[in-house]
Parts: structure tokens; C-alpha cells; sequence
């Protein structure tokens, strides 16, 4: 390319960090600026904390934004007019951009969205995926407009789900594909070899915030589905199930196909902790007690089978 794309990247959490550092490097992007939301307690001692995107961004010399709420403040907005950027590119950034903001860049503002659209719109595309037992889903690049994740898409590249494979790892997956294809997506269309498409409005489906009360186990379901569930939120937040008045996160799973009353413990064994579901038995292999570290399940039962014993 003659002239490198001029571009101000939007984003916050450790996902979206592959993006910034490949775009810095890169040899058609000119990374001008990022935008990130606000520093914010972390840890025991609630100190202030930069989002990875900021680290990333005053480790290479770049100017940092972070708007409380980018559609309100103008004074950033103006800012961003004054670099005169050639397309905003947005990855997990967490605010919802207004159309003063969208019409910002040159070309176009670009989302990596992580699902293959128009499945999975909105917040948790990656855990709603693994919850409701996908066997694939993916990436795609698409044009930002107001409506939610219903842009025209300029990329998509599908992604497989084993039975075995939670979210964290997938979030892994999904930062190390979505760089190449964010510059492929610039690339494309400032050089028209990309043409965005239309989403198909049919099998579009949603995947909104997940509720403290859709994270509770609930032993009546079958085990494949409890399976997903801990998959699906593993470390973010965690499935749980509550004993003696304390929260016992599951962390890691296995289906069986064992029968007992729902949520009955009916075999111990080496492997873990078996436990009866609406349909089949979910071996626990891993959980984290509350206030404890994360241990084997075996572990943790020892620890407690008189209390289990005496209900």
C-alpha cells in the first residue's frame, strides 16, 4: 500500500490485546490512538487498575482515551476528529457508540464480533455458544451501525467447539485468529477487494449478559447441559451449586451416565465426585471452594463427607 490506513483502535480487556499489538507492527496500519474505558478497582486492595489495551497503548508511546461514556463526551469526540483516522476499529471496547461517533472516521468503524453472525448478537456470544452445546461458531468483521451487531459483514472465519473445550480457551482462540483478519478486513476495503455483506435476518439469535441466577447449577437438568453451563462460564464467573451455606464453584466436568435422585452424590471415586442429574451424572473433576483455592473434587469431598453423611 502507498499509504498506510490511519486508524484508532477501541477496546479493554486482555481478548482485544493481539489485535493492538499486531496493528502496531503492522506495516499498512498506523495506529493513532486508543480509547478504553476507565481505569478501575482490582484486587484486594481495590487499587486503580489500567485495562491491558491502556498498558498496551503507553508502552508504545500512543495517546490513551477513556470516555465514562464516549457518546456524551464531546471534548473526546473532538479529539478523535482531529486525527482524521481513516476507520475506528472496535474489539470488546464495551460502550455503545452513538452515530456522531460512527461518522468520525473516513471509511467505516469496524467491529470484531465473536460469533458467526447474525447468530449470537450481543454480549456473550462466546459462553452463550458453549452453553447451548454449539459445535462451532467464529469471527467476523463487520461495519458498526446503531442497531446491535447487525452491520454488514466484511469477514468470517468459523471456529470449532469440542466437547471438551471451555471458554477461556476459546477466548484464546478468538485473540490469536482475530488480528490477520482485522488488517485483511482494512486492507479489503480500502482497496475494494472486500464488499460487505447483508445479514441474513433469519436464525438471527441473542446472547445477552448472563444473570447471577442463570450461573446456579440446577441439578434437575440433564448432565450434558450442566456440562455446557460449566464450560461455557469457566472462571467468568463459574457455575456453582451451594453447600452448608457456602458456594462451591465447578470448574471442571465430565458426563456420565449414571441415575439417582438429582443432585445426590452417588459415587466417589479416584476421578472425582459423581453427582445424579435430571438426566444421567455429571462427574465433578475440579471445583473452588468457597474461600479456598481450587482443588480436585475428590479433595474437597473428603473434606466435607461427614457433613454430607449427616443430611
Amino acid at each position: 500500500m502507498k499509504n498506510k490506513i490511519k486508524v484508532v483502535f477501541f477496546g479493554t480487556p486482555k481478548i482485544a490485546l493481539k489485535s493492538l499489538e499486531y496493528l502496531i507492527k503492522s506495516e499498512n496500519i498506523d495506529v493513532m490512538a486508543v480509547v478504553t474505558q476507565p481505569d478501575k478497582p482490582a484486587g484486594r486492595g481495590h487499587k486503580l487498575t489500567m485495562s491491558p489495551i491502556k498498558e498496551c497503548a503507553i508502552a508504545n508511546g500512543l495517546p490513551v482515551f477513556q470516555p465514562k461514556s464516549i457518546r456524551k463526551e464531546f471534548d473526546i469526540q473532538n479529539e478523535l476528529k482531529k486525527l482524521e483516522p481513516d476507520f475506528f476499529v472496535t474489539f470488546a471496547f464495551g460502550q455503545i457508540l452513538s452515530q456522531e461517533v460512527l461518522d468520525i472516521p473516513k471509511y467505516e468503524t469496524i467491529n470484531l464480533h465473536a460469533s458467526l453472525l447474525p447468530k449470537y448478537r450481543g454480549a456473550n456470544p462466546l459462553q452463550r455458544a458453549i452453553i447451548d452445546g454449539e459445535k462451532q461458531t467464529g469471527i467476523c468483521t463487520m461495519i458498526t451501525e446503531l442497531g446491535l451487531d447487525c452491520g454488514d459483514v466484511c469477514m468470517k472465519e468459523p471456529i470449532e467447539i469440542s466437547d471438551t473445550l471451555n471458554c477461556v480457551q476459546l477466548f484464546d482462540i478468538v485473540a490469536d485468529k482475530s488480528p490477520e483478519m482485522i488488517e485483511k478486513t482494512l486492507v479489503g476495503l480500502v482497496e475494494h477487494t472486500i464488499q460487505p455483506e447483508k445479514q441474513c435476518e433469519n436464525g438471527v439469535c441473542m446472547a445477552n449478559k448472563l444473570t447471577k441466577e442463570e450461573c446456579k447449577i440446577d441439578w434437575s437438568k440433564s448432565a450434558n447441559d450442566i456440562h455446557n453451563l460449566v464450560r461455557g462460564i469457566y472462571c467468568c464467573p463459574s457455575a456453582y451449586f451451594n453447600f452448608n451455606d457456602k458456594i462451591i464453584k465447578v470448574l471442571e466436568t465430565e458426563v456420565l451416565n449414571g441415575n439417582g435422585k438429582e443432585g445426590e452424590f452417588i459415587n466417589i471415586s479416584k476421578e472425582g465426585v459423581e453427582v445424579a442429574c435430571g438426566t444421567g451424572s455429571l462427574l465433578l473433576k475440579r471445583v473452588k471452594p468457597e474461600g479456598k483455592g481450587e482443588m480436585p473434587a475428590r479433595d474437597w469431598y473428603n473434606g466435607v463427607k461427614n457433613a454430607i453423611k449427616g443430611n
